[in-house]
């Protein structure tokens, strides 16, 4: 069926303006601007976001860093503080070091010095001269522990000892005074050999009441301990002993106070005693034990069977 030929140019001008109508709507939708690409871009990132990062998108820096690299500058004040604290580092090291030399010099000297002091008392000490039994006097430097003798005063019946005396620097006595207490204690120890032990006490008592300060009380106690202990009197002997060890354990005499505390420990049938007693005096005096003594203690030992 054919149209009518006037109805044609209608058809063709209606045609050419859709045609014009549609292109600009056409060519609108294919240009792209650059925000558009931006976002599509940040969409397709959030969404590769979401895969990568399931608990949550991370920071909105991350994987980025604002600060801007050190400089030259910057690396090289930071190797100058370097520098600067390892020499600090040295100077503390060296100036230890010279401080513990210093102390060492010092405690030098003092031990220098306290040998010395103590060779000056024991020089006037000798002046007055060695009477009496035995070797010459122990160390006063004898760092001495009871812990083993906790038990004896409760075993021997003594009562419990008395605090120990502040042990102050020793007095120089008027040579007088040395003769006096020199001789009452040789009076009391020619008694005690010749056996007559009450004289021996009684002497050795009235020496101590009048030179109670003198080196020669601990001899004096340790005496009658062992004039006790000869004349039979186990008991008291024992007592007298530990007494004389306890009141003064850097006195000359109180290792052999310990030593007479076995012996009389062993004559109370006590051997458990004896053998605490002679580990006492071991622990205390060690190499200090004077050679006398020394030569007894093996086979005091042995006959308690200690251990």
């Amino acid at each position: 069926m054919r149209l009518p030929l006037l109805a044609t140019p209608y058809v063709i001008a209606a045609v050419a303006v859709a045609s014009l109508a549609l292109t600009p709507v056409t060519a609108q939708r294919r240009q792209v601007t650059p925000e558009q690409r931006m976002d599509r871009l940040e969409r397709q990132v959030r969404q590769v976001q979401r895969h990568v990062f399931p608990k949550g998108e991370p920071a909105d820096t991350a994987g980025f860093v604002d600060d801007p690299a050190a400089t030259q500058v910057q690396a090289n004040q930071l190797s100058n503080r370097l520098d600067a604290i390892e020499q600090q580092m040295s100077q503390i090291v060296r100036a230890s070091e010279e401080n513990g030399n210093r102390l060492a010099t010092m405690e030098a000297e003092l031990a220098r010095l306290r040998a010395d002091q103590d060779r000056r008392l024991r020089a006037i000490e000798r002046g007055s001269g060695d009477g009496g039994s035995g070797d010459g006097p122990v160390s006063s430097e004898t760092p001495a522990t009871d812990a083993a003798m906790a038990d004896d005063a409760a075993d021997f019946g003594a009562p419990p000892p008395a605090p120990r005396p502040r042990i102050e620097p020793p007095r120089v006595q008027p040579t007088s005074a040395l003769e006096g207490a020199e001789a009452a204690y040789d009076a009391g120890f020619r008694h005690w050999e010749a056996k007559r032990y009450d004289a021996a006490i009684a002497s050795l008592r009235k020496m101590i009441a009048a030179y109670p300060d003198d080196r020669r009380v601990s001899w004096a106690h340790n005496l009658i301990g062992r004039s006790l202990l000869d004349k039979g009197q186990y008991r008291p002997a024992a007592e007298a002993l530990l007494a004389n060890y306890r009141a003064n354990k850097d006195g000359e005499r109180a290792p052999d106070s310990l030593y007479y505390l076995g012996q009389a420990s062993m004559k109370l049938g006590q051997p458990a005693q004896a053998c605490k007693a002679y580990a006492e005096l071991e622990n205390a005096y060690g190499s200090r034990i004077r050679p006398a003594l020394r030569t007894l203690l093996p086979a005091a030992r042995a006959e308690a069977n200690c251990r």
